[in-house]
């Protein structure tokens, strides 16, 4: 299961060439990320206050097929692959839109993110709150 958000290719996430410059790949994948989370309950501006932990980012991995441009929209999608005690892994997926693609979907961009669980405040990591897990394996 995934879930998908739609994304728009702006002027700032593009080079002098209209080109959305690589590391926006990983921009576009947090905020699939972070609207999926919202999707299930989970709002991470409330994860502090609530629980005193919160995810951070601990590995990354990318893989560009074909590039996006300027004005595209593209459906970016995030499943969660993993799920241990303290960690996630989670693949993504960029796509171009079957209506800018001729008819059919074209994939742009994969990988996968490993986010971890840390106390905030000393940013040591620590066990992901239960019903977090709960909620993240109910994805739509």
């Amino acid at each position: 299961m995934s879930f998908s958000t739609a994304i728009r290719v702006y002027w700032e996430d593009t080079d002098a060439g209209g080109i959305v410059f690589y590391a926006n790949y990983l921009k576009f994948f947090e905020r699939a990320r972070t609207e999926w989370l919202r999707s299930l309950g989970v709002q991470q501006s409330a994860l502090r206050e609530s629980t005193g932990g919160m995810f951070v980012v601990s590995d990354t991995a990318v893989r560009y097929h074909r590039p996006a441009r300027l004005d595209d929209l593209l459906t970016v999608n995030a499943s969660l692959q993993e799920a241990g005690r303290a960690c996630l892994t989670i693949a993504q997926q960029a796509w171009l839109r079957p209506a800018q693609a001729g008819g059919e979907p074209v994939l742009l961009s994969e990988g996968t993110i490993r986010i971890g669980w840390v106390e905030a405040s000393t940013l040591r990591p620590a066990r992901i709150p239960a019903d977090i897990l709960e909620a993240l394996k109910k994805t739509p």
